[in-house]
């Protein structure tokens, strides 16, 4: 059944805008509070630590609201318009205790969107296991934008590059110029731009949510609370293995999340202002993976070897950054991250919508968020943090092969664990009128 085109586009719209706030400053955001504001790696670490603490409690908040007694679009719309005011009181602060009191804040009202979107989405697709990814990649759009868009703004905040642009000319010296100030740029960008960026986007997107499809509680709902339901999930052995190898992976996305930017800086002799643009290659891959590939893999080879897929990715990047040459292949080797989050987890967020009875995929989907964004991430950071300082000498220098060597081992055991002990019965595997 074919879904109307407006609510595809509002669907697609609140995706795009949902990940285009986080992308804005999440992929440079440590480097930010580390280098800029000279915070240093614990208190960048803990700054980042905060969204995935939220993210635990965020099934206790905005899945029982959203299963139980608030609409979910207005939930969205109040959570993401004080969210971009405190964004952008967050691009002007320097000192550290306020700003982690800001972010502490923040994410308290981030972290519940992320699975709300996922349930909102869910709850008016008519064929999810067609229609999600569909759906989904608008959000990698966003995130996509949202880094190219920040780069943009640091160079045209480059007084070089726009005089250089001012006197334009078709010839190989203007174009030489032009391409020495945009991989080394003469000027800093605009202090606190990401968190402008987010900001903005933010309020946008507050405005929007009022829009979007009316998704009402459902009040009559046998279990008054919802979670306590989903946590009943865990009862499967199947799901429990599929929730404990997510957990693991995640704690080792984020020696990409917080050191690819410091990478590439520093190994790769990057300007920090390309960076935001060049980590859009690993959404770019996401986008062909979720559009086109998610849907084909399911269908062919099925949704637990989907999952197996996304696992093996992570794996093949981290020994790429691992060896850290030639420069084009490290680059590339970006692609890897967004062929594994699409395999592996917007196909998890699918297999949950089918494990769960539809009274608590709200609240299933809080629990995915828990255990991977919430756990995963929050310990994830503190390995990272540890393993970056363990392997940097007291002159600043890293061993980057050290480093990802690390999370290359732990994916690795990930991906053989899961083919070993992940074998879910088929009516879980693949979308159902009614989940069992």
């Amino acid at each position: 059944m074919s879904m109307p085109f407006h609510a595809r586009f509002r669907l697609s719209t609140m995706m795009f805008l949902q990940f285009a706030v986080w992308g804005a400053w999440f992929s440079v955001g440590f480097s930010y509070f580390n280098e800029d504001l000279k915070f240093g790696p614990g208190i960048a670490g803990h700054l980042f630590g905060l969204l995935w603490l939220a993210c635990i409690v965020s099934p206790f908040v905005g899945g029982q609201i959203a299963d139980r007694w608030f609409p979910t679009q207005y939930f969205l719309a109040i959570a993401h318009l004080v969210g971009g005011v405190l964004l952008l009181v967050m691009a002007r602060t320097t000192d550290s205790t306020t700003m982690l009191i800001l972010m502490a804040f923040y994410t308290l009202l981030y972290a519940p969107t992320l699975p709300l979107v996922n349930s909102l989405a869910f709850h008016h697709l008519t064929d999810p296991d067609r229609q999600f990814g569909a759906i989904r990649v608008f959000g990698t759009l966003g995130w996509i934008v949202a880094g190219v868009g920040l780069t943009l703004w640091r160079h045209l905040s480059d007084p070089a590059f726009l005089q250089e642009l001012g006197g334009f000319g078709l010839t190989g010296e203007w174009f030489g110029r032009l391409w020495d100030l945009w991989w080394a740029p003469s000027a800093a960008g605009l202090k606190g731009d990401l968190l402008l960026l987010a900001g903005g986007c933010s309020l946008l997107y507050g405005l929007f949510a009022l829009t979007l499809p009316s998704t009402p509680p459902k009040k009559s709902a046998e279990n008054p609370l919802a979670f306590l339901g989903a946590l009943k999930l865990l009862k499967d052995p199947n799901f429990a293995v599929f929730l404990a190898i997510a957990f693991i992976v995640t704690t080792e996305l984020q020696f990409y999340f917080l050191l690819t930017n410091d990478f590439f800086v520093k190994s790769l002799h990057m300007s920090p202002a390309n960076v935001p643009m060049v980590m859009t290659i690993a959404q770019l891959a996401e986008i062909i993976a979720m559009w086109w590939l998610l849907p084909v893999a399911i269908k062919k080879i099925g949704l637990r070897w989907t999952l197996a897929l996304g696992v093996i990715a992570w794996p093949l990047r981290y020994v790429i950054f691992a060896i850290g040459q030639p420069t084009w292949l490290v680059v590339a080797s970006l692609a890897f991250h967004g062929f594994g989050y699409a395999f592996f987890f917007v196909a998890s967020q699918i297999y949950v919508n089918n494990a769960a009875h539809s009274d608590i995929r709200a609240s299933a989907q809080s629990l995915l968020t828990l255990v991977t964004l919430g756990v995963g991430m929050w310990i994830g950071t503190q390995i990272s943090v540890f393993v970056l300082s363990y392997f940097t000498d007291v002159a600043g220098g890293t061993n980057w092969t050290a480093v990802f060597l690390v999370p290359c081992v732990l994916t690795a055991a990930c991906a053989v664990a899961y083919l070993v002990f992940f074998k879910p019965p088929e009516k879980q595997l693949k979308a159902e009128g009614e989940a069992a």
